[in-house]
């Protein structure tokens, strides 16, 4: 896994080949931030950012290098979680926050609001449809700042267009990208 822009740029590191989660690909990744950059994000202004079902942590590293301040990422996984510590210690960023909890609960349970969401769940997650309404139904607060924006990266077989918070949606491969406002 490596970072592909920003202040760690070209960083990588060994995923264990145990590892039950999926990276988002290189291409994938650089087509998603750059449409982040160019749309959504000010990275230059520090939005603060959440990072759901972290995985490797390719997409929270994207995030602390590119200029994200603080980034919450959120593992439930205890072997995942024990890798993402091993990296944020290398790393050394204070601004990463680790957060070992089931993503559904956290969402339904979480009071707090943030400029950008990314979720990448497994392709196979029965709920996966449900994430965009956990994340704009949150009877706490809202988690998503009025002027943010939440990605969910999902497989070919799901259309969230009718969702009332779509705005767009990219395909890099079999990586698809629904952005929702």
């Amino acid at each position: 896994m490596r970072v592909v822009a920003g202040k760690y740029k070209g960083k990588r590191w060994d995923v264990p080949h145990t590892f039950k989660a999926r990276p988002t690909t290189d291409f994938a990744k650089e087509g998603l931030f750059n449409i982040l950059a160019n749309r959504y994000v000010d990275f230059d202004s520090q939005p603060v950012a959440l990072d759901l079902f972290g995985g490797t942590g390719s997409i929270s590293l994207e995030m602390l290098s590119r200029g994200c301040a603080p980034v919450f990422t959120v593992e439930k996984d205890f072997r995942h979680m024990q890798y993402l510590r091993r990296v944020q210690t290398d790393l050394g960023d204070r601004n990463w926050r680790l957060v070992q909890a089931d993503v559904e609960k956290f969402l339904k349970g979480h009071a707090a609001h943030y400029d950008l969401i990314f979720a990448d769940p497994p392709y196979t997650l029965e709920w996966l449809a449900e994430i965009p309404d956990l994340v704009f139904d949150n009877s706490t607060v809202p988690m998503l700042k009025p002027d943010g924006i939440f990605v969910l990266e999902h497989g070919r077989t799901y259309d969230f267009a009718q969702h009332p918070h779509f705005v767009d949606h990219r395909n890099y491969g079999s990586v698809n990208f629904s952005f929702f406002k």
